[in-house]
């Protein structure tokens, strides 16, 4: 009798334990659960705010000029003023005449005191420098088309005692500018006509009568 009341009871024991292991096993898995899922909301949480702050700040670096974007765009229009000022210097030093009528009386007789000086010292390649080609020449049937071409000629043919002595006693201060240019000479047929030519004074025309 004592050993079925203790089997009983051993049987009741194990049912008991069993009970009890069973209700813990499930109470632990709800609870862990519930404890990842916890976690894992936290960790998403965390990484979008991260995600959201690096592009608040990408698009605040994206939407601010640099200080170097500010410093170039500052000194663009300096660059702009010297390369126009530079450019508007270029076109004073090469004269730029739109026609005669633009020519100063002083720069006419700076002009003419060149042809002069080289009519009187009979320099056939300093008048040829200060002409434009092609060029009309009263001794040369088809003109002159080349500066080689006028020394050609020679000083003899085209420094005539006629042109030479018109040059001589031409009035340099007093030239009136038309439309075929300044005529230097004394009055006679024995003249050197010069006029703007691609924006500067050049000879154009040795006359003779």
């Amino acid at each position: 009798m004592k050993k079925i009341t203790a089997f009983f009871m051993a049987l009741t024991m194990c049912a008991y334990l069993a009970a009890c292991g069973g209700t813990n096993e499930e109470s632990a898995v709800p609870q862990t659960e519930t404890e990842t899922q916890q976690s894992t909301d936290a960790q998403t949480e965390t990484e979008t705010q991260q995600t959201t702050a690096g592009e608040s700040t990408a698009e605040e670096s994206q939407s601010q000029p640099t200080k170097e974007t500010q410093s170039a765009e500052e000194t663009q229009p300096e660059a702009s003023e010297g390369t126009t000022q530079a450019a508007s210097e270029e076109e004073s030093a090469q004269g730029g005449y739109e026609d005669n009528f633009a020519v100063d009386s002083a720069a006419a007789a700076e002009f003419a005191e060149q042809i002069k000086e080289a009519v009187a010292a009979q320099d056939l390649e300093a008048l040829a420098d200060l002409a434009a080609y092609p060029l009309y020449v009263g001794i040369a049937e088809d003109g002159v088309s080349s500066r080689e071409d006028l020394i050609a000629l020679g000083a003899e043919a085209v420094f005539t005692s006629g042109l030479s002595a018109s040059i001589e006693a031409a009035d340099t201060q007093n030239l009136t500018p038309s439309m075929a240019g300044f005529v230097l000479s004394d009055g006679s047929g024995n003249n050197i006509i010069f006029s703007v030519v691609d924006g500067e004074l050049a000879i154009q025309g040795i006359n003779y009568e």
